[in-house]
């Protein structure tokens, strides 16, 4: 503890402002447990750059932390460009501070010689993705913290080709970073190198968006959509998109459509809680909607809900949306005509029938790890293969390559096309569904994620972890554990046999078990959350769409089973 409070204690010098300085002053006093919690460590990147609770300390989201990374950022981009003249893009969202963190942030830079594009007002996430290139910058950054409780916000960094940092320049500039003490912040600014900017840029994207995203679906005009943003920046990008797409029937969940860092209609403004659609899923109900889409507050993720078997409105997981998305996409690229170059891809940890489907249409299927930036990757490293859509479990999608990251705004726009055009057929997004299932192979996954906070948390989850790799299951529901896949050693382990095989990807904490029927459960902790998740996938033949509900009862039962066996 005294090497806490003596970290605190550098914090109470005149570099500091005195309203931060007195904060320290009375933790140290009076509260040295939180005091503990703000300083015990400093504030790292993971899968969605940097992300946490805002206040004073080392742990925490300020102007200082965020300074220092952008300091460390500024010296990075001098040594890679040496006298070029070095542009960045900055955007933020809803969340409390967003606006005046953005503004330090381009101050910072200001003062650092670097151009500095800031949109005037929040913007969607896709958006900055898109500005990066579309402005020719050579970095980007956006204020957010995604789905996070309204007490966090964050900080993402993307690169020249619109992507979050991979690497080797993560590692390069958090060395940088590392390498600095506050004091070596550059706040000064220099007005003259901050541009506000805002429509020219919106145009240039809504129209990339509708042109990817659009496929000329029937029906558009008498196709019922109820969208919510909840309280988040999509309400500036999708009702435009939809609109120039054709949309003409869009109900807008007005108590949830004022930005709004405090989320006060919901508990969690996460698309994959259903708790989270509700009141958009109330309103379907009531106007005979056909689908509801909700958006996270950054506008990356997006959930949908659509009419099941029984025309009551379900909410679909993320696998479920981004195989439908993906087998709509695939089919229109088949009806132009494959070149051979083209790839599909998702997560470790996301839904093994995409890989069936890029089997079924002959195109290659690529895997990366979790997080989205590993998939922008593959588009830059792959530069002569062309990318035709992909996503993961957690309710990210990405269309093409325009943008570099998960983007709700066209997925959203793509989602209204598959949904329409299967209404204008006689048919729906949620028979369809079905269908690829008789195709491909009826998967079904559950994720089941603990919350962990603290330095008490930290551990419990480094425990857990632990105790799932020393201690390895030999079967699940009967069926016997074949493979383990231990990512951190990059090592995939046949236990029957002692077969033993590398697997190329980074490093990661990461452990999948996977059974002689394909079963497969993975562990591994959040890299933006103080979480750990399991992520538990099964299957089974689906020989036509009669029998869908009695195979789709099988499998709830088995994953229910799992987790019964897991302790979970």
């Amino acid at each position: 503890m005294d090497s806490i409070t003596a970290t605190a204690q550098t914090w109470l010098t005149d570099f500091f402002d005195a309203e931060t300085k007195k904060e320290i002053q009375h933790l140290i006093e009076n509260d040295p447990e939180e005091l503990k919690e703000r300083f015990y460590r400093d504030l790292e990147f993971g899968t969605g750059g940097m992300r946490g609770v805002m206040g004073v300390g080392t742990n925490r989201i300020n102007k200082y932390t965020l300074g220092k990374n952008t300091q460390g950022l500024s010296n990075y981009l001098k040594k890679v460009h040496g006298d070029k003249e070095i542009k960045v893009v900055i955007a933020y969202d809803c969340r409390h501070n967003s606006d005046t963190l953005s503004r330090t942030v381009s101050e910072v830079f200001s003062a650092n010689g670097i151009k500095v594009f800031l949109f005037s007002e929040l913007r969607t996430t896709p958006e900055l993705s898109f500005a990066v290139r579309h402005l020719g910058c050579d970095a980007g950054i956006v204020l957010t913290a995604s789905h996070n409780p309204p007490e966090y916000n964050g900080y993402k960094v993307y690169w020249s080709d619109g992507g979050q940092i991979v690497p080797p320049q993560d590692g390069e500039i958090i060395a940088e970073i590392n390498s600095l003490s506050f004091e070596d912040i550059q706040f000064k600014a220099n007005q003259d190198l901050i541009e506000r900017i805002d429509k020219e840029v919106d145009e240039a994207f809504f129209e990339a968006s509708v042109s990817k995203g659009s496929f000329g679906a029937q029906g558009k005009e008498d196709f019922k959509i109820v969208f919510t943003s909840l309280h988040g920046t999509s309400i500036t990008a999708i009702p435009e998109v939809l609109k120039r797409a054709g949309y003409g029937y869009v109900t807008i969940i007005e108590e949830q459509a004022k930005p709004d860092g405090g989320f006060p209609t919901v508990e969690s403004p996460n698309p994959e809680e259903p708790a989270a659609l509700a009141m958009a899923i109330a309103k379907a109900e009531e106007i005979g909607a056909d689908m509801v889409v909700g958006t996270d507050p950054d506008s990356d993720r997006l959930g949908i809900a659509v009419r099941n078997l029984e025309g009551k409105i379900e909410l679909l997981n993320g696998n479920q949306t981004m195989v439908m998305m993906t087998r709509f996409l695939l089919d229109k690229f088949k009806e132009k005509g494959f070149q051979g170059n083209e790839f599909i891809a998702t997560t470790i940890v996301s839904t093994p029938m995409v890989e069936q489907m890029a089997k079924a249409y002959g195109v290659e299927f690529k895997t990366a790890l979790t997080g989205f930036k590993w998939i922008g990757k593959m588009i830059k490293d792959f530069p002569n293969s062309q990318f035709i859509g992909g996503g993961e479990e957690s309710f990210g999608y990405m269309v093409g390559d325009f943008v570099r990251d998960k983007d709700a705004v066209t997925a959203t726009l793509l989602a209204c096309e598959v949904a329409a055009d299967a209404k204008a057929n006689g048919s729906s997004f949620y028979e369809e569904l079905i269908k690829c299932y008789v195709d491909f192979g009826f998967y079904k996954e559950k994720l089941i994620s603990l919350t962990k906070k603290g330095i008490s948390g930290a551990e419990e989850i480094k425990q857990m972890l632990k105790d799932f790799k020393e201690n390895p299951v030999d079967s699940v529901q009967g069926s016997k554990v074949v493979w383990i896949e231990d990512y951190n050693t990059s090592t995939a382990k046949n236990v029957q046999t002692g077969e033993e095989k590398a697997i190329d990807l980074p490093k990661s904490n990461v452990l999948i078990y996977e059974t002689e029927d394909g079963t497969r459960i993975a562990a591994r902790p959040s890299g933006t959350e103080p979480k750990v998740k399991f992520y538990m996938s099964t299957n089974a033949k689906l020989d036509r769409a009669g029998d869908y509900k009695s195979v789709n009862s099988q499998l709830d039962a088995k994953l229910e089973g799992i987790v019964s066996e897991l302790n979970l």
